[in-house]
Order: structure tokens, then C-alpha cells, then sequence
């Protein structure tokens, strides 16, 4: 069963949940389920805090190399 739930925002975040909407061609409704689902999966306590680390996907390689292209990028 769904429930109904009226927020009010301003026009500009308006516009912005429109074009992020439209962007990934979903309704605003569904758009905002999503956003609210993201932000109550981020803000849960995780007892590990690696394992949370790893699901934010990022890049990830040996340590030497990444140093490396760090370096690399400043020069």
C-alpha cells in the first residue's frame, strides 16, 4: 500500500528535481523515491565501516600505482 506525502519546496529546487527527473527519464515522483531511498541507505549505522567505503564504488588498485598517477597529474 502506498501512502501520500505533500512537502513543500521552493521553485528552485523545483526545477532542479524537474531536470534531474528528466534526466534519468523518470517521473519527479519516482525520481524523489529514489532520492529518499539513497538518503535512508546512506545515513543507516554501519558496523563496518570498509564495507560501506567499498560500496561507494570508488577507484581502487594497488597503492604504489595510484600515487603514482596522483603525482603524475600534479606535474
Amino acid at each position: 500500500m502506498s501512502k501520500r506525502l505533500q512537502v513543500l519546496i521552493p521553485e528552485g529546487l523545483d526545477a532542479r528535481v524537474s531536470k534531474a527527473a528528466q534526466r534519468t527519464r523518470v517521473s519527479k515522483g519516482e525520481w524523489v523515491r529514489r532520492a529518499l531511498e539513497r538518503a535512508l541507505e546512506d545515513r543507516r549505522d554501519d558496523p563496518d565501516p570498509v564495507a560501506r567505503l567499498a560500496r561507494l564504488g570508488g577507484p581502487t588498485g594497488d597503492i604504489e600505482q595510484i600515487l603514482a598517477e596522483i603525482d603524475a597529474g600534479r606535474g
